[in-house]
């Protein structure tokens, strides 16, 4: 039956109910309630609505609209209008493949120039790694303290003097087996990444060998700073001793004078474009010139990125060591992995797992030798160029907050632990 006819048909039955109705009405003389009345009117469209349009009332329309369920019932009975939407999707499918070739093409340029930027300071000069809060600011005992400026710059000249360290805290075997313990006691995860028990396996980290194999007749160790040009709250413009150039130095004399290494120092500018700061290629410019000094010195085992942190102005990274107003240092370690795109291909490390293992020890020996010096690990999705040797550190010595002695200071002990690492002692 056409649907034309059919719909007169259902006239007719509702015409014909009606005027059924209306006699019955008469013939009881209007004795029916109205609303009785209306609910036999009301089922007898529906009766038949059912029984000559049976489709618009089937349940596999579920919550499509009348207009879309048509719609789809006519693209079943006409195969020909179906295929050619396949076929208009087909090439929208073309198009949009292509434009997503292309759009991560320019993703991953973004992402390297991302990574240039991830770990440096902003416009405002805060670090992505500010988010630690001192427990104790010791402004009291800065208070009391009155030194004498001229001993204290003849105190900065002279080397640390070495010392044996009698250990203060342990962290016990049962202890680093519970992941949750380590992960809350020594590290903070950025939320760009994430990290599982498999990949941080502490025994396993902390039984890695990381002693010293080469002999100090040739280069061992290589500091720089991807970012020269960070200074702290008394830095004397224009001087680069007073910037984290100078503190690399001192860092470098302790290594050399106090513990015998052979020690290479590149002070090289790797955040200064045209005369202006700019940070967006630094760690690819650093990649490029530490390459070629690792190249020319084979021998070198350990390599130390070290950069100061950046935090709010009322945040002081400080504590005190061996009587000394000392600068807190945090270790650094990228995963190349983010939680969005998984294992980031462009950025390999094969040197992930002895990354961790070096800074987990560096941070279980400040724990041990010199309690509250070392802040959480920061974990973080990308690289720094943690890929150039297995036994690369990057360290954040205090802040922009601190002073030059605070950090100076701060050589001293991590001189220290960075010894007690690589001899196994």
């Amino acid at each position: 039956m056409k649907k034309k006819d059919a719909a007169k048909a259902v006239s007719a039955v509702i015409w014909i109910g009606m005027l059924v109705l209306a006699g019955y009405i008469v013939i009881k003389g209007l004795s029916l309630d109205k609303k009785v009345v209306e609910k036999i009117m009301y089922n007898m469209q529906q009766q038949a609505v059912e029984t000559y349009l049976p489709a618009v009332t089937r349940s596999d329309r579920q919550n499509k609209s009348f207009a879309s369920w048509i719609l789809e019932k006519t693209k079943d009975q006409l195969p020909g209008l179906a295929a050619d939407e396949q076929d208009v999707q087909a090439k929208e499918d073309v198009t949009t493949s292509a434009r997503i070739a292309e759009e991560n093409q320019e993703f991953l340029k973004q992402r390297l120039t991302e990574e240039n930027q991830e770990a440096g300071p902003d416009e405002d000069g805060l670090e992505i790694t500010g988010g630690d809060t001192q427990k104790e600011q010791n402004k009291d005992s800065e208070e009391e303290q009155e030194k004498d400026p001229e001993a204290g710059e003849e105190e900065l000249k002279s080397a640390a003097v070495s010392q044996e360290r009698v250990p203060v805290t342990d962290i016990s075997m049962e202890q680093l087996q519970d992941f949750d313990f380590v992960l809350s006691n020594f590290y903070t995860v950025d939320s760009t990444t994430s990290i599982t028990s498999d990949q941080l396996n502490a025994p396993e980290l902390i039984q890695m060998d990381l002693r010293m194999k080469t002999g100090n007749d040739q280069p061992q160790i290589l500091i720089y700073h991807t970012h020269s040009q960070e200074e702290f709250i008394d830095s004397v413009p224009g001087d680069a001793s007073t910037t984290i150039v100078g503190v690399g130095d001192y860092l470098t004399k302790i290594l050399k004078e106090n513990y015998g290494y052979n020690v290479l120092h590149v002070t090289d500018t790797f955040d200064i474009v045209d005369g202006k700061l700019d940070r967006n290629q630094a760690y690819n410019y650093a990649q490029e010139r530490i390459s070629q000094v690792l190249e020319e010195n084979p021998s070198i085992e350990v390599i130390i990125d070290l950069h100061r942190d950046g935090v709010a102005d009322n945040q002081r990274l400080v504590t005190e060591v061996n009587g000394k107003q000392t600068a807190k240092v945090m270790f650094f370690n990228g995963l190349s992995r983010t939680k969005q795109n998984g294992e980031i291909s462009y950025l390999p490390n094969p040197y992930i797992q002895d990354n961790l293992a070096f800074s987990l020890q560096m941070m279980l020996a400040c724990e041990k030798y010199y309690p509250d010096f070392a802040r959480t690990i920061y974990l973080r999705g990308y690289r720094y160029n943690l890929h150039l040797r297995p036994k690369t550190l990057l360290v954040e010595c205090g802040a922009q907050t601190n002073t030059v002695e605070e950090e100076m200071n701060a050589m001293e002990p991590l001189a220290d632990v960075l010894n007690k690492v690589l001899t196994g002692t």
